[in-house]
């Protein structure tokens, strides 16, 4: 039966908690989207409208020829610089007198933002004169969009998306972790310019969630309610429940069981209080959990993601038998190679003997908090920061703890020697970890160590002076700053030994 897209209806239910550390944060529930077709009640197919979305001729997904000249472009912008190139050339890993910084084999743009970014500024050089949106933040570091003639859609105070300032014959840019298919809907009526860049990792969930559909199984998806990704995945699934963690999942399971596994579940209401956020409209749990399938958003920690599969496999075989696992229980390997490949460089980077971590990125990241959960775990002192403004004045650092806080702390920076590992998540650009790298040896010789040597009774250090010169220009990105701020700090003798 063909379904004609204007008896379709989109109901929404988002809604927007507050955050103490920045501000409002937006939180939402999933929308959920159902059709008629003449006046008839029917389930609308996401995957075929999709389909058909991406046959529109006002649709592109792969660029529109410019690369060459768009990745010289990003290569000013984002690509590494000087430092970073050093530490490279040296084994992720380089000394600078008692300051030794040590950068993660793995860190900043994935593939995925990366194409993103090219595509986006491709579009500035297709559609010169005309207005381009991005329905999304899709770097941490959105100043350099804006001065490139790319903007990002702004957000109401009740969390909806200001489509209405979307005109005719504009260019719309779906980022890497995609859009629901609600927001693809409204865009068809909009008569705008597609680019969809949507990761194939995160394409690679949608179908996933489609099967469990197909099946009849309920997308246990781990995830975070309000994020994106997991927004425009729940649009693709059929009945699903987001569980943010392991102990989300062990609440579910107990449910399962009847409070059998650790007693933490309790009643039906409760259950549906307690995930009213990340539930599909109607959810039953006395009925929806009984044929489950495991998915998730590609920037959660994978240890985590494959602790829960295991949990709700070993959940599903006590309750229905292990010769009916394969009817209660499916799953696909849907985590993400570059978030995977970021958690395992930082995994070896905190066993590799460092004082601290610095985590850069955005605090609004998922795949960078994931970053951070690994340091913190590891009993690490780990630094979570989104730019260089963070650092100081003198030796304070404000930062962000993997459940949320923004903390300030004084002296975070010890006297004399001291190995700082760096790491960044997928949609940090290079020059931004570096700009934090370049900080660092200046914030060592302000507490006496011995970075810079004497010559004419000037402090000099030919071989980071040289560095810093040649980056002159890179300043303003963001991992290369921090390193540089962290340098000053420790170069300057004005500091009072109280504040060691």
């Amino acid at each position: 039966m063909a379904i004609s897209l204007q008896f379709c209806s989109i109901i929404s239910t988002r809604t927007q908690l507050p955050s103490p550390e920045i501000g409002l944060l937006r939180r939402r529930k999933p929308n959920s989207l159902r059709c008629s077709a003449a006046g008839e009640a029917a389930d609308f197919d996401a995957k075929v409208f999709r389909h058909e979305f991406m046959r529109r001729k006002d649709y592109n997904r792969k660029g529109f020829g410019h690369e060459e000249e768009t990745l010289e472009r990003m290569s000013r912008q984002y690509a590494s610089d000087n430092i970073i190139k050093k530490l490279k050339e040296n084994g992720n890993e380089y000394r600078w007198g008692e300051v030794k910084v040590k950068l993660a084999e793995s860190f900043g743009f994935c593939w995925g933002v990366e194409r993103t970014v090219r595509i986006a500024y491709e579009a500035t050089k297709q559609f010169p004169s005309h207005n381009i949106w991005l329905t999304n933040e899709i770097i941490h570091n959105p100043t350099k969009l804006g001065e490139m003639g790319v903007n990002i859609l702004p957000v109401k105070e009740d969390g909806k998306k200001q489509f209405e300032l979307v005109g005719k014959g504009d260019v719309v840019v779906l980022p890497a972790f995609g859009a629901p298919v609600q927001e693809m809907m409204l865009l068809t009526h909009k008569n705008v310019e597609i680019v969809d860049t949507t990761c194939p990792w995160v394409s690679k969930v949608w179908h996933t969630v489609e099967k469990h559909k197909k099946g009849e199984y309920t997308s246990i998806i781990h995830g975070k309610y309000g994020h994106e990704e997991t927004v425009a995945t729940a649009s693709f699934a059929g009945k699903y429940i987001i569980v943010k963690n392991m102990e989300e999942a062990t609440y579910v399971c107990d449910y399962i069981l009847g409070g059998g596994l650790d007693g933490s579940s309790s009643t039906k209401d409760a259950f549906l209080e307690k995930f009213k956020f990340a539930l599909s409209n109607g959810f039953d749990p006395d009925k929806d959990l009984e044929k489950v399938g495991i998915a998730n958003q590609t920037t959660m920690l994978k240890g985590e993601t494959e602790d829960i599969g295991k949990l709700v496999e070993n959940s599903m075989m006590r309750k229905y038998g292990v010769e009916n696992i394969s009817k209660n229980f499916i799953s696909f390997n849907t985590i993400c190679d570059a978030a995977q490949d970021r958690q395992d460089a930082t995994h070896k980077l905190v066993d590799d003997e460092v004082d601290l971590m610095l985590v850069i990125g955005g605090w609004n990241s998922s795949n960078t908090l994931s970053l951070q959960v690994i340091a913190e775990e590891r009993g690490i002192p780990s630094y979570w920061v989104d730019s260089e403004k963070r650092i100081g004045p003198g030796n304070r650092i404000s930062h962000k703890l993997m459940h949320g806080e923004l903390v300030e702390k004084q002296a975070w920076l010890h006297k004399g020697p001291i190995t700082i590992g760096i790491t960044a998540g997928a949609s940090t650009p290079h020059k931004s970890a570096g700009a934090r790298a370049r900080r660092l040896p200046l914030t060592c010789a302000r507490f006496g160590t011995a970075l810079w040597t004497q010559s004419s009774g000037a402090s000099t250090a030919p071989h980071l002076r040289a560095l810093w010169t040649q980056s002159a220009g890179a300043r303003a990105r963001v991992i290369e700053d921090i390193i540089v701020k962290v340098f000053e700090i420790k170069r300057k003798e004005e500091f009072s030994p109280n504040t060691i």
